[in-house]
């Protein structure tokens, strides 16, 4: 029977049909091969479609996570910070400046960054006001504060800073304008000393400064958190068991404090006799002490490092190292001195850190010398020079030999140590990185540190050769000779020596 050519072309359109069943079927990811269900997704070699395809938006949209609004659950009210989620805080730090003080006033506030950024947090912005006093209420006064807030909101940030200490009345109603935590500088150093403090000494030091700062801050919870009630009538009738708040949950808290405070001063003070006794082992070998002593981040550290190969802890970052560490070198004449890293100093330093690190500062005040070391390429130098030398002056330690070491050499031009050196004339540069000024900081130690004074002419017995090891290593001996009756030393000693020695004297 003939074919008409609709039949023929549906019988090519069948043939053509099965040609692509079979040519299916020799696939390896046939369905008749794996005995499988049809393979329903592509490999990854065509998955990522063609030229044609155009940009495959609604494939982006399918894969990607959407956020509906409405649906957190994170606390607003700032009276419960403690149960918020821990993460990296967000920060905005702000100032009060009066006429004449916007350069001061900036570097503080570029200070306050590094300091938030080194306890952890990420500074967002930061905002200046120039008024004569800050506002007793809010610190920044009611309209001020209103615009920091909607920048705060705008900003996403969950904490302000302030740059200057706040009363509890003002870090109180500057929270209730802007609806987030509100901190003081105090707090921000505070936290970092908390997290660098290593010693025993150093962290019961930190506790008490913290303690210090935070008794008159305490907030009240209300009448609910009363601990004791009694009486068959209370005050608002509801009968008995109920007469009164009693002891509230913040004068318990206050009563607590107390009493940490005050076993930490005896951990502290029981602390002292070991001190002491080191103190006075050195004094008794007639070792002289050197101290280093600077701003915080002016490479302390690295210079004690440099000079005595240390090993102490060097970060960039403000307040790395807190307890006090004593190295022993020496001069290039064989005379053997300690070297001491103290705690570095900041501007507005809270006076409760210096009464808890007044232990750590007895160092200085007992050092025969100080190093009073300066970042020479901060943009005020000036102002680090006279924030050490009251913190120092705080600590008795006035009357201490001092000598200026403008450090970080070499990130300065030939016109900054122009600069310098009209600041302060008989400095020194040194960099603890390149080693630049190294030998004649070293020098210049060994020139103002204690030298023996007093010439002796001894003739000290073969059988005590320790008062010979002695002389060669705290004083300096000039010549030796053996005879008969011993060893002929001349030496020039220390006084303390001089009673000691008379025995031996020709």
């Amino acid at each position: 029977m003939p074919m008409t050519p609709s039949t023929t072309e549906d019988r090519s359109r069948d043939d053509d049909a099965v040609a692509r069943v079979l040519a299916a079927g020799d696939s390896t990811a046939s369905y008749a091969r794996f005995g499988g269900s049809a393979q329903a997704l592509q490999g990854a070699e065509t998955a990522g479609g063609n030229q044609y395809d155009g940009e495959q938006f609604d494939r982006e949209d399918r894969q990607a996570l959407r956020r509906v609004s409405g649906l957190s659950t994170e606390l607003q009210d700032v009276t419960e910070v403690e149960y918020r989620q821990l993460r990296l805080e967000n920060v905005v730090i702000i100032g009060v400046y009066s006429q004449g003080s916007l350069d001061d006033a900036e570097n503080s506030l570029h200070e306050l960054a590094a300091l938030a950024e080194t306890a952890g947090a990420v500074v967002l912005d930061g905002l200046l006001q120039r008024r004569p006093h800050p506002d007793p209420s809010t610190y920044f006064g009611r309209g001020k504060a209103e615009e920091l807030a909607g920048i705060v909101a705008a900003l996403g940030a969950d904490t302000v800073i302030a740059d200057t200490e706040l009363a509890p009345s003002q870090r109180r109603a500057l929270e209730d304008v802007v609806k987030v935590k509100v901190i003081d500088r105090t707090a921000v150093i505070l936290d970092i000393f908390s997290q660098h403090a290593k010693s025993r000494e150093g962290k019961a030091q930190v506790e008490l400064a913290q303690l210090e700062y935070l008794l008159p801050r305490l907030r009240g919870w209300g009448e609910s958190m009363s601990r004791q009630a009694g009486g068959q009538v209370g005050s608002a009738g509801a009968g008995m068991g109920s007469r009164g708040p009693g002891e509230t949950k913040i004068e318990l808290d206050r009563r607590r404090i107390h009493t940490r405070m005050a076993k930490l001063r005896r951990q502290i003070a029981g602390m002292k006799p070991a001190r002491e006794a080191k103190r006075a082992n050195r004094k008794r070998n007639a070792v002289p002490s050197v101290a280093i002593a600077g701003y915080t981040n002016a490479g302390k550290s690295s210079l004690l490092n440099r000079i005595t190969h240390a090993g102490v802890l060097v970060e960039n970052a403000l307040f790395a190292t807190l307890d006090a560490t004593v190295r022993r070198t020496m001069t290039d004449d064989g005379r053997p001195y300690t070297l001491t890293d103290t705690v570095g100093f900041v501007r507005q330093l809270p006076h409760q850190l210096v009464e808890a690190f007044r232990s750590t500062l007895e160092e200085v005040a007992d050092a025969d010398l100080l190093v009073h070391v300066v970042d020479g390429s901060h943009p005020d130098p000036a102002s680090q020079i006279a924030t050490v030398r009251d913190v120092v002056g705080d600590a008795g330690a006035r009357d201490v030999p001092e000598m200026i070491v403008f450090n970080k050499s070499d990130l300065l031009s030939d016109d900054d140590r122009l600069v310098l050196r009209g600041l302060e004339p008989g400095a020194l540069f040194a960099s603890a990185r390149t080693g630049e000024g190294i030998a004649e900081l070293r020098d210049a130690i060994a020139r103002r540190i204690p030298m023996p004074s007093i010439e002796v002419d001894l003739l000290v017995p073969y059988e005590r050769g320790d008062v010979v090891t002695m002389l060669h290593e705290r004083n300096i001996v000039l010549s030796t000779d053996y005879e008969e009756g011993g060893t002929h030393v001349k030496a020039l000693i220390n006084p303390e020596f001089e009673e000691r020695l008379a025995v031996f004297t020709r």
